[in-house]
């Protein structure tokens, strides 16, 4: 059997395990169109994701542990492009607040020409501490009573500066824009660690993003939650109140609220599986080009790479960028499909560490790996926890009712997702240590 069928078969044998769980109700599968789109469409999410970290790892060699915060940087970039604007909040201290961010920003920029130009010294040290120090008071002092007068306007739905008022769909490409702008940021301190510590800053970078996000109400409500954004197809309720729709479901002989759900969540599938294909698209363009030959050039041997002239730092910044605003549009998605930006649900074990699982078991180096990782661990991902359940309770079938190991044994069904990944990664690692579908 040649690879290409192989690695179709891998692609088929995922698509078969989704359309059982649409189409059947057996053993774990919950015979259910909208439960297998759901899984499908968090699946093309995380693929999407996959082929961020694959750029940047498999193409470059860069250990990214912030994935998580680049995914919630696309996420706020749904509720700064499309939720409506606020006037109040603006009136009241949205003005003040992007002066106090300039004069922030000011402040810092002062610092790094200070420390750029003037020869260092006692007075170098004495006149950038006095520029932070001033720049940090007044800073503050504009604002924090700004934020204090957002967030007390009518805090229970709003207390935030609001969006543009924009078509949500702009927020995807706006989510790509807001996490590399970010990654470009973190890139210009970070990309000189070596590859350990550049994923210590990243990680650490990721957890200070979230906990902005948590903590600045009047930017994302923080753990309040933005609920009821808007989306690119009607709410399940709206074409419940569709006589149209209402009636053309009668005509297929399916029940309103069902085919409420199954529609819109096939349309999100649709444009997700648009996304994807367009991404993966260039993304294998950009890996068969002189420039993703350079790029490889300079993970197998940057010591090699640089005595050829090449400048490693700023590739490596590139690939930072570009895999980070792939990462972004992924969040932008999600937040999308969701309908709702939670902060507090951003977590390094979902948003960073299954992801780098996905591309590990697919294959690092190749995209199309990355795609079958990406849906391949989602599934098992979400169908573990049933199947740990029924495993668990034919394995205390025998056990008499009450006991306490009987007990414990079913409640511990939870964690068969955890054991789960790892043991797909330990058998991929053993048994195909360059993931299901290798680099070529």
């Amino acid at each position: 059997m040649t690879e290409t069928m192989k690695h179709t078969l891998l692609f088929v044998f995922v698509g078969v395990m989704i359309l059982l769980e649409g189409m059947t109700d057996f053993l774990f599968f919950s015979g259910s169109w909208n439960s297998a789109l759901v899984i499908l469409n968090m699946g093309l999410i995380s693929a999407i994701m996959a082929i961020g970290v694959n750029i940047q790892w498999g193409f470059a060699g860069l250990f990214n542990v912030g994935i998580m915060g680049f995914t919630a940087l696309g996420g706020l970039a749904v509720v700064l492009t499309s939720t409506p604007v606020i006037p109040a909040a603006w009136s009241s201290g949205g003005v003040s607040i992007l002066i106090a961010l300039v004069m922030g920003a000011m402040t810092v920029a002062a610092g790094v020409m200070i420390t750029k130009f003037m020869a260092p010294g006692k007075l170098r040290m004495l006149v950038l501490a006095g520029i932070m120090i001033v720049g940090f008071f007044v800073y503050r002092a504009i604002f924090d009573p700004a934020v204090g007068s957002v967030e007390a306007i009518n805090p229970a739905l709003q207390g935030n500066i609001g969006g543009l008022g924009l078509p949500v769909l702009l927020s995807w490409p706006a989510g790509g824009l807001l996490a590399a702008g970010a990654a470009w940021l973190i890139g210009k301190t970070a990309l000189g660690l070596r590859s350990d510590y550049l994923a210590i800053a990243t990680l650490g970078i990721a957890e200070i993003i979230i906990a902005v996000l948590k903590n600045e109400d009047w930017l994302s409500r923080g753990v309040k939650n933005v609920v009821g954004l808007p989306r690119p197809l009607p709410y399940e309720v709206d074409l419940q109140n569709d006589p149209g729709f209402v009636e053309s479901a009668a005509g297929l002989g399916l029940d309103p609220v069902l085919a409420s759900t199954i529609y819109v969540k096939a349309g999100y599938a649709l444009m997700f599986t648009v996304v994807l294909l367009a991404l993966l698209w260039m993304a294998q363009m950009a890996l068969k080009s002189p420039w993703g030959r350079m790029m490889r050039a300079i993970r197998d041997n940057e010591t090699a790479a640089e005595a050829m002239g090449k400048d490693v730092t700023r590739r490596h910044l590139q690939i930072f960028v570009l895999g980070s605003a792939i990462c972004g549009i992924a969040g932008a998605m999600m937040t999308t499909l969701d309908s709702q930006l939670t902060p507090g649900t951003y977590n390094p074990l979902r948003f960073t560490f299954l992801i780098w699982v996905m591309v590990i078991v697919g294959g690092s180096g190749n995209n199309f790996g990355a795609v079958l990782g990406g849906m391949l661990i989602w599934f098992f991902w979400i169908k573990v926890e049933p199947m740990g359940i029924l495993l668990m309770e034919v394995v205390t079938s025998g056990m008499a009712e009450g006991s306490a190991l009987k007990a414990h044994l079913v409640e511990s069904a939870s964690h068969m997702r955890l054991f789960t990944m790892g043991l797909i990664l330990l058998l991929v690692l053993r048994f195909s240590p360059r993931g299901l579908i290798p680099e070529k």
